[in-house]
């Protein structure tokens, strides 16, 4: 099949190129319209009980995290010129497209009584011209208990400004604009006044990870092609054969961007890295056909010869290297995550589609070219190469002695691995995001959502029944004030205090949720959640008075903290709704990503567990031994156990964007098994003993191993570069693991397959 399939390419170039680059073109057209995406990416499935309720919560009272907060620190708070300067950003932010409302120390709301309800009226009705006014003012959101921890703190002298966005235009790439128009309009702030501003919140932080992840996309797609074609030149040392290999892993970028746009996904912080991701992984096919051509120049000096020969004898091992290392990307299927599910599957897609043109591309652009033999390309390897034989086939108790020992010494390694994950862990400590939201934490508990739901099962639910729920909701407040994860929590508790405090004349000593009788009264005249915009309780209570919320920010304190938490809180919260019969879940956008991580971790494992399965079941299916198979794992296993050693070591924890290096590593660490072992059945196929078979599989595979580890780890390590902590990991253990991987091919791997030549594969 292999030889007709050589001859029939070989014989239609012309038909062959043109087609390619007809199907490229078209692709690379349709990777024109590939678009960011704008919203959070669901990474729990539907199916999932947090995901049900947190979708339920959304239906009831809209998204949580749909608001930025930005906010500063200093003595000059409340004078004249800063409290203008903060009243004008203030009403300019609020004026803006797709901002919904702006709550700040500056524009801020006081209940008052009408004929038949309350109503929310502005505090400050003016901008102020004196500074006996902003003193006034001062005093008048002071006497306000209801703001306190929520737009300022009097004890350090901080504020902050909550900005509520229109979920429709956060989720479009309106909100890039609208986001950076708002950072320059805090710009003219800092500068009007000496004070920097701190921006954080959902909408500010997916902002921020979004540009640098379009940003990230092209410049790891232009490293990762400057580094593969150094690397490429430097071994080959040929212009043509770097060209070549640019050419086909250029094409398949183009491909991979297509398919993104075929499959109706956008760019993500993982589907962002896949092409540079497949300009690295594809160049390995070029490298394995360009020298398996030299090999038969040198042997023969046939060129058309070589290029049939080539084909034949690359194709299937090829294809089945390919089959490997698509199957490490797409066993992410199996997380039944969106996020991994769209990354794995286009990424084993387009490894097969690479595999597929350079089978095309090489031969045929080889075959218009003159037949040269490079002589870099194995005599500058061959004096190792040598030295690997003699020990594989006279030196294997130290290599296993040797090898044994370094996998006890990184298996004592995992002892000291973490598992942990937090919001903003992939930016490193400096970036202004992660900065910021610290300011957050310190100032104001967080800015990151975390919600109580509460149904009570009926409708008027919260107010019936002496209004026990209200009361239930303060014994609430007083459990989470304990943990200092939180923020000040907001419900319908706060509105009707307000409403207290209003009608006994404003003072602050009667922001207190009165007695039942008089709770009775103001509840009875306070809207249900379905009326105006001025509705004091619309964002805490639905229009039926059955669901409820109590809304709280918290700390980024990372999936192990959260677990800590939950296994003490919601004990606590259940046991004080037991009696109500009231149905409480804790939800949000904080506690569906502890759960995300939770879940992506345990899915990882599988997959992992799954390609291991997979790729053993590609091996007997080509070789037939269960022995061999078994075995002829370990080169690939090792270097994985060795790079979880190394995180433990070096403080590198277990959470979703490291535990992809395992999958993807293992993936490319079977190609060279495969190219091995395919080499090592067709020499013994050809009369050779084990011995001779050994060496010569050793010889005709030990360049192309050492190229494509060296250059798929030049490739990996320019992800080293990025500002997302999981990116640069995954570069940097990727190549130690596929170099670990080249060392345990070229001299576990032979001397295990001399140890069992009784079995022949």
């Amino acid at each position: 099949m292999w030889r007709s399939f050589a001859r029939w390419i070989l014989s239609h170039r012309i038909f062959s190129l043109v087609f390619l680059a007809v199907l490229v073109g078209f692709m690379g057209f349709l990777g024109t319209r590939l678009q960011l995406s704008y919203q959070i990416a669901r990474v729990l499935p539907l199916s999932d009980s947090t995901q049900i309720e947190y979708e339920r919560f959304k239906q009831r009272f809209g998204a949580d995290g749909t608001s930025m907060v930005i906010g500063f620190q200093d003595e000059k708070w409340f004078s004249l010129p800063v409290y203008q300067a903060w009243y004008d950003l203030t009403t300019d932010i609020k004026s803006m497209h797709g901002v919904r409302e702006v709550l700040s120390s500056a524009r801020v709301f006081h209940l008052q009584k009408t004929d038949s309800s309350w109503a929310l009226k502005p505090l400050i009705t003016a901008r102020p011209s004196s500074q006996a006014d902003v003193d006034t003012l001062k005093k008048q959101l002071f006497d306000q208990p209801f703001y306190e921890g929520v737009v300022f703190n009097p004890e350090t002298k901080s504020t902050l400004m909550v900005i509520t966005f229109n979920e429709k235009v956060l989720n479009s790439k309106e909100r890039i604009t609208i986001v950076e128009t708002i950072r320059a309009k805090g710009k003219a702030f800092s500068e009007k006044t000496g004070i920097d501003l701190h921006y954080s919140g959902m909408p500010a932080i997916r902002t921020e990870v979004m540009k640098k992840v379009s940003h990230e996309m092209t410049l790891f797609l232009i490293l990762a092609a400057v580094v593969t074609a150094l690397m490429v030149w430097v071994l080959f040392r040929s212009w043509r054969i770097t060209l070549v290999s640019l050419l086909v892993v250029g094409m398949g970028v183009l491909v991979t961007l297509g398919t993104l746009v075929l499959f109706g996904y956008e760019i993500t912080i993982l589907t962002g890295m896949l092409p540079p991701l497949l300009m690295v992984i594809g160049v390995p096919n070029c490298v394995f056909l360009v020298n398996h051509y030299q090999d038969e120049l040198r042997e023969h000096g046939d060129k058309q010869r070589a290029l049939e020969n080539i084909i034949r004898k690359v194709g299937l091992s090829a294809l089945l290297a390919n089959v490997t290392t698509a199957i490490g990307f797409g066993v992410f299927y199996f997380t039944n995550s969106r996020l991994l599910m769209e990354f794995g599957v286009v990424a084993a897609i387009c490894i097969l589609a690479v595999y597929a043109i350079s089978m095309v591309v090489v031969p045929v652009l080889l075959s218009y070219m003159p037949a040269k033999i490079e002589q870099a390309t194995e005599s500058k390897w061959m004096p190792l190469l040598l030295r690997i034989d003699h020990w594989v086939r006279n030196r294997r108790p130290a290599i296993y002695l040797t090898i044994t020992a370094v996998t006890i010494i990184a298996g004592l390694g995992l002892f000291f691995v973490q598992v942990q994950g937090y919001v903003v862990d992939d930016l490193p400590k400096n970036d202004p995001v992660y900065r910021d939201l610290r300011f957050f934490e310190t100032e104001f508990k967080g800015a990151l959502p975390m919600e109580v739901s509460i149904d009570t099962g009926h409708p008027n639910g919260v107010f019936d029944e002496g209004a026990r729920t209200l009361y239930k909701i303060r014994s609430l407040e007083r459990v989470m004030a304990q943990y200092p994860e939180f923020s000040k929590g907001r419900s319908v508790v706060d509105g009707i205090r307000l409403a207290y405090q209003a009608q006994r004349g404003g003072s602050p000593r009667f922001y207190v949720l009165p007695p039942l009788l008089e709770l009775q009264k103001l509840a009875g005249n306070l809207p249900a959640g379905s009326s105006g915009s001025n509705s004091l309780l619309k964002a805490y209570l639905d229009s039926t008075r059955r669901y409820t919320r109590v809304s709280y920010q918290m700390a980024d304190v990372g999936s192990h903290r959260i677990k800590e938490i939950m296994s003490t809180l919601e004990p606590k919260v259940d046991s004080i709704f037991a009696s109500s019969g009231s149905k409480v879940h804790l939800t949000g956008h904080s506690l569906v990503f502890l759960k995300s991580n939770d879940y992506l971790l345990g899915n990882l494992y599988e997959s992992l567990l799954i390609a291991i399965l997979l790729i053993a079941l590609v091996g007997m299916i080509l070789f037939r031994s269960i022995p061999i198979i078994l075995l002829s794992k370990l080169p690939c296993l090792i270097p994985l156990l060795v790079t979880a050693g190394i995180m433990g070591y070096t403080g590198i924890p277990f959470k979703p964007s490291t535990i992809l290096v395992f999958s993807i590593a293992f993936g490319l660490s079977s190609d060279g098994t495969v190219y091995f072992l395919t080499s090592y059945r067709r020499k013994l196929s050809e009369g050779l003993d084990p011995n001779q078979a050994i060496s010569a599989a050793i010889r005709e595979t030990g360049v192309s191993l050492i190229h494509t580890a060296l250059i798929l780890a030049g490739g990996f390590a320019v992800f080293s570069a990025s500002s997302f902590g999981g990116t640069a990991a995954l570069g940097v253990l990727v190549s130690t693991t596929v170099l670990m991987a080249c060392v345990t091919n070229l001299l576990l791997l032979p001397a295990l397959m001399l140890s069992l030549k009784r079995y022949r594969v």
